[in-house]
């Protein structure tokens, strides 16, 4: 199991062959590939026509749902947040915060292309997939 992040989806529907997308297209069918709330919303709103907007929310929609955020993960998050934040490090969107969280809270590997994410990885346990 693997959680993709926005950062890979963008990529991966606008086509841009990149070590992740590739990754992410080896996997597709032999792993099991999930997604939350959070995720699905930011890769949804970059979508301006209503077809590719249809097509992708069918794509995404048949991946396996999980719910990474409750009132466990929001707490952990912002403390997370602080503690990097004593380290130097301020992490810039808060939903990066919640999706790194929550992989770290559940044990869930990430796939990603966004440098937010390192500090989790660097200081917090956050496991990552290196293509």
């Amino acid at each position: 199991m693997i959680v993709i992040d926005s950062s890979v989806w963008v990529d991966y529907f606008r086509g841009r062959r990149t070590p992740e997308t590739a990754y992410l297209d080896m996997t597709l069918g032999t792993e099991i590939i999930l997604i939350d709330d959070l995720i699905l919303t930011e890769v949804l709103q970059g979508f301006r026509e209503d077809v590719q907007f249809e097509k992708a929310r069918a794509a995404l929609n048949s991946l396996e749902h999980i719910v990474l955020l409750d009132t466990g993960v929001a707490a952990q998050s912002a403390q997370n947040f602080r503690r990097l934040r004593c380290l130097g490090i301020t992490v810039r969107k808060t939903i990066d915060c919640i999706i790194a969280t929550g992989c770290i809270e559940n044990r869930l590997p990430l796939l990603h292309a966004d440098r937010d994410f390192d500090p989790f990885e660097q200081h917090l346990g956050l496991i990552v997939v290196h293509p």
